[in-house]
């Protein structure tokens, strides 16, 4: 809650002469002094709400409270957040039928669940001079990927790595 408008005026914070004060539905432009006394009055806070406004925007608030549903409301939209995930699926140069069936059904789980998959090959030794195998083996494992996965990154040689991105569809 501290990292919530660290940097919004309040009641004695406020040193400008004129506010505009914000009641419901009706905004006047008075003196700070008198907005303080109003506030005061009420035993609420005089909140800064527009500090860039001219004359800057305040309103007459229970801060605690304003502080309280403003965390309550980032802790709400933290939840609903869907976090995508990247696993990894790791292929070889000279990979069967078999296991590339394998990794593709591990592959069709984690984008089920709505998870990115980054399939990639390394090559060794002598497999650098035949790269082109590895654009096979991903065609290969593409036709094994079920439908419901969409090439977000076609296959790209980083090294002695070549990789490429799959996501589900939307």
């Amino acid at each position: 809650m501290s990292n919530i408008n660290k940097n919004v005026s309040i009641n004695e914070g406020i040193r400008e002469k004129e506010i505009r004060l914000l009641d419901g539905k009706d905004s006047k432009i008075i003196s700070t002094r008198e907005a303080l006394i109003l506030a005061e009055e009420s035993e609420l806070d005089l909140v800064m709400v527009s500090p860039t406004a001219k004359p800057p925007v305040c309103r007459i608030m229970d801060y605690n409270k304003f502080l309280y549903e403003q965390a309550k409301k980032l802790k709400e939209a933290k939840k609903n957040q869907k976090v995508i995930e990247i696993k990894e699926v790791r292929l070889s140069a000279t990979i069967e039928d078999h296991d590339i069936e394998i990794k593709a059904k591990n592959a069709n789980k984690f984008i089920s669940n709505g998870d990115k998959v980054k399939v990639s090959i390394r090559f060794r030794g002598r497999q650098n001079n035949y790269r082109s195998i590895g654009n096979k083996v991903f065609e290969r494992f593409l036709t094994k990927v079920s439908e419901d996965a969409v090439v977000e990154k076609s296959p790209q040689l980083e090294g002695r790595n070549m990789f490429m991105v799959l996501g589900p569809k939307k």
